[in-house]
């Protein structure tokens, strides 16, 4: 990183475009295998490639990757992570890799919120039970392969627990331990930041913020201490949260886009149109942001946030059609 952009090892501003590919978060613990038979062969990458598309987010689950639950797990898990990170990097795409399915019963939400202690759902926050050893295990896996980003955590929402208090949620995703309302014991992001630079990786590292990662307005304030200064903020931004227009940008993003990098690592719409999208990839080229859209998954788009028909990359009537012309006109080089 170079002041508050992502930069090459040449010095080149360099953002972050492409594309989540969901699967690697449940498949293991939904009896569906690794990647939901999904390919992830040369074929799957030439079809991304078809798009523009310079970087994958590929999300985990904690537990596989330790060997904790689900099939595969352990070192089968791992060795598929790695031959399908290795494989995007061979075809010069980044790779940012998501703690996103962690342990943790949390059992004081409300209806939606699912209460298995087991890494089958997004939680609040990451926990200190195994979430270090997954960020140490990752890191010393991928040290040296700089193209490789950590997205240390999907989707906070600590302030939950403490009947939305934002600063008890800031202070909680920052320093972790005992938090209002959390019944499991926390990892905060300085934690997790730790337990990377420990291993002597020098990885980009991605901060989410709150409610969801959708509010930001504290990151800076809240921002971890990483002796390499290499963090970035990791923002999401859907057409039904809080923070869904110009105004908003304008006002909570932007600024925090002055001071660091902050990467859209996931964001689309809660139908199959592309006008929200549009609008949002357009103020985010305005102001140099990397974004990738959520899903590159042929699951059938009925309610949004799905870009392709098949694994060839056919892309959906509205949301990827638009997306996908989209980024046949950008560049990831500053």
């Amino acid at each position: 990183m170079s002041g508050n952009k992502i930069v090459t090892a040449d010095g080149r501003a360099y953002r972050l475009l492409g594309v989540s590919r969901s699967s690697g978060e449940f498949a293991c613990v939904q009896g569906k295998g690794l990647w939901d038979s999904g390919p992830v062969d040369q074929a799957s990458v030439d079809a991304m490639k078809t798009w523009n598309i310079h970087a994958v987010r590929i999300p985990l689950n904690e537990e596989c990757w330790l060997g904790v639950n689900g099939t595969p797990s352990g070192a089968t898990y791992q060795q598929g992570v790695k031959d399908y990170v290795n494989l995007l990097v061979a075809n010069g795409i980044n790779v940012i890799l998501d703690l996103h399915w962690t342990w943790g019963a949390y059992t004081n939400g409300p209806d939606w919120h699912c209460t298995d202690e087991h890494a089958t759902c997004q939680k609040p926050v990451p926990d200190a039970r195994y979430a270090p050893q997954f960020w140490t295990s990752v890191a010393n896996a991928f040290k040296g392969n700089d193209a490789v980003v950590f997205d240390l955590f999907n989707e906070p929402y600590p302030e939950i627990g403490s009947d939305w208090n934002k600063t008890l949620g800031w202070q909680c995703l920052r320093d972790g331990g005992t938090c209002t309302g959390i019944p499991y014991e926390v990892a905060g992001m300085q934690d997790l930041v730790d337990a990377v630079r420990a291993t002597g990786a020098t990885n980009v590292l991605m901060v989410s913020g709150l409610e969801w990662t959708n509010d930001m307005r504290e990151w800076l304030a809240y921002k971890p201490n990483d002796p390499l200064t290499n963090i970035a903020a990791s923002w999401h931004a859907y057409s039904f949260n809080a923070c869904a227009n110009e105004s908003c940008w304008d006002s909570q993003i932007a600024p925090l886009a002055e001071q660091v990098p902050v990467v859209l690592s996931e964001f689309g719409q809660d139908t199959c149109g592309f006008d929200y999208m549009q609008r949002l990839v357009t103020w985010a080229d305005t102001h140099d942001l990397g974004y990738l859209a959520w899903t590159w998954n042929p699951w059938g788009c009925t309610g949004g946030a799905v870009l392709i028909k098949d694994w060839t990359g056919t892309p959906e009537p509205g949301l990827g059609d638009g997306y996908k012309a989209h980024l046949l006109t950008q560049s990831p080089s500053l």
